[in-house]
């Protein structure tokens, strides 16, 4: 199965379509059409050219697409690497701001030592982290609100000569 997902909003399920037009529709190469008779693309009948019915073409893309997703449930986040939905290490995630009101949820995942991310937004954070500990760090104080000034200063109270 190809990583490409097609717009499949473009089929129109009362027209009959070729390979050419379903390829050119699609923008894909007719060899990827031809391919997908195999994995189950139905045709009218067995004779040329094929033709295949707007309503199985729709469904097949939108199975297609369905079968190559996992739902992550409540405190699992998909790990790339693993190609799979895991709970975070230590069912701890930290919270890491982008917005005033959605940020990512951040953690590691056990099997692969990959890094888990999950956007989220602060009003809908409830359902996604089940009961995942988060963590929310402060935001680093600003220089001017420092209580020890910066020594990488060149301010010595004197001017200064050139010679």
């Amino acid at each position: 199965m190809g990583a490409r997902n097609h717009n499949y909003r473009l089929v129109k399920i009362h027209r009959t379509y070729t390979v050419e037009e379903m390829a050119t529709l699609l923008a894909v190469h007719r060899n990827t059409v031809r391919r997908w008779f195999e994995e189950g693309l139905a045709t009218i009948d067995q004779k040329r050219p094929v033709l295949v019915k707007g309503d199985a073409l729709l469904t097949f893309l939108k199975d297609r697409r369905t079968k190559g997703k996992r739902p992550c449930r409540p405190g699992e986040f998909y790990c790339l690497r693993c190609r799979a939905p895991r709970r975070p290490t230590g069912s701890r995630v930290v919270y890491q701001a982008f917005t005033f009101d959605r940020g990512n949820l951040l953690g590691v995942c056990p099997d692969c030592g990959a890094r888990l991310n999950r956007r989220v937004s602060l009003a809908r954070m409830g359902p996604a982290i089940g009961d995942l500990q988060v963590a929310f760090p402060q935001a680093q104080e600003h220089i001017d609100e420092s209580p020890h000034p910066s020594l990488n200063c060149d301010f010595n109270g004197g001017a200064r000569t050139h010679a």
